[in-house]
């Protein structure tokens, strides 16, 4: 939400949620459209413009909402009554934050990294083709994003090196279990190959997050991702020696969704578990490093973790307390 903390913007987003949910009724009983207006009205100028700070209401055929005699209705009477829905307003993000994204980019030097939260392909391309070069770093050869199941426009996707090119690609927006759809997102899969011909398959995920919604429930979910996850590079580990399940797991690795993925009976190798990693003393992946923040993970194969040379977090600018913008040395 572009805000200070998660709270801020915890409330709005609880009323999207619920506003989205709300009109998607087949029927719009007296309850359903009262708690429809209750929304609207606490969310300042919906009601009455059609647009608040973060949420807007788009109405293409009918209205929604009418003012009869001073007095703000829902008209219509369920869903097929009207073609329109609600939207969250986006945000421009300033120039310097976008800058500085690009050169935590180029200190890294990756042939290919794995990109959590972009908005779609062209956004991503745009980045790579304008802001990169704007600081003096090299564009990606390869730019590619499959649009997953976020309507927020949060997806997962990849840049690569020439050489390191994308043979195939495979979503798994999809895939269902006896609960229904089971990525939030989009496992990713990639398939690349390396400039020595070797076959290189990278998972990237983008799990279900702890902060909104019921514990029991997102937990719950980020089990059955991770699942599913684990079934997917099981297959594959059957064939191929290279793989890596990559992204923002939104939880930490004691946590029992995770098991599926970091337990005994899994040969994977967290990146941070690595011998020639270097962590400065703190576990976490993001603000303060502290090991409640570990959410973000490089989870190897085998003979994959044989190739590491070094590893690390590139900590610099990052937001966090009173380490949050130190990082550890790496040797040259």
């Amino acid at each position: 939400m572009n805000l200070p903390s998660w709270e801020d913007g915890k409330k709005v987003l609880k009323d999207f949620d619920d506003l989205i949910n709300l009109i998607q009724n087949k029927m719009y009983s007296k309850q359903i459209k009262k708690e429809i207006l209750q929304i609207m009205k606490r969310n300042n100028g919906l009601l009455t413009k059609g647009e608040s700070k973060f949420i807007r209401l788009v109405e293409v055929r009918e209205k929604l909402v009418k003012k009869q005699q001073g007095v703000y209705l829902i008209t219509v009477n369920g869903r097929d009554d009207w073609i329109g829905w609600f939207e969250l307003k986006k945000d421009s993000i300033k120039e310097l934050a976008i800058e500085n994204t690009a050169r935590v980019i180029n200190e890294l030097k990756a042939d290919v990294l794995c990109v959590v939260e972009a908005e779609n392909r062209i956004a991503l391309k745009r980045f790579n083709d304008m802001v990169i070069p704007q600081i003096n770093g090299q564009s990606y050869d390869h730019t590619m994003l499959i649009d997953g199941n976020d309507e927020r426009g949060i997806d997962v996707g990849i840049i690569a090196r020439k050489g390191f090119d994308i043979r195939s690609m495979t979503s798994h927006v999809d895939d269902t279990d006896q609960d229904g759809l089971i990525f939030s997102r989009d496992c990713a899969e990639y398939h690349l190959t390396t400039p020595s011909g070797k076959d290189l398959f990278l998972l990237v995920n983008h799990f279900k997050s702890k902060g909104f919604g019921a514990k029991q429930d997102n937990d719950r979910k980020r089990t059955r991702q991770a699942k599913k996850v684990r079934t997917i590079y099981d297959e594959l580990n059957k064939k191929f020696d290279f793989i890596a399940i990559i992204g923002d797991l939104n939880d930490t690795p004691d946590s029992a969704p995770l098991h599926t993925l970091l337990g005994n009976n899994s040969n994977l190798l967290d990146i941070m578990k690595h011998e020639k990693f270097v962590g400065g003393g703190r576990p976490g992946t993001h603000g303060n490093g502290t090991k409640s923040g570990k959410l973000d993970y490089i989870l190897m194969s085998p003979e994959l973790a044989k190739k590491v040379k070094l590893g690390g977090i590139e900590r610099r600018g990052v937001w966090g307390g009173k380490n949050g913008n130190l990082f550890p040395h790496f040797p040259e």
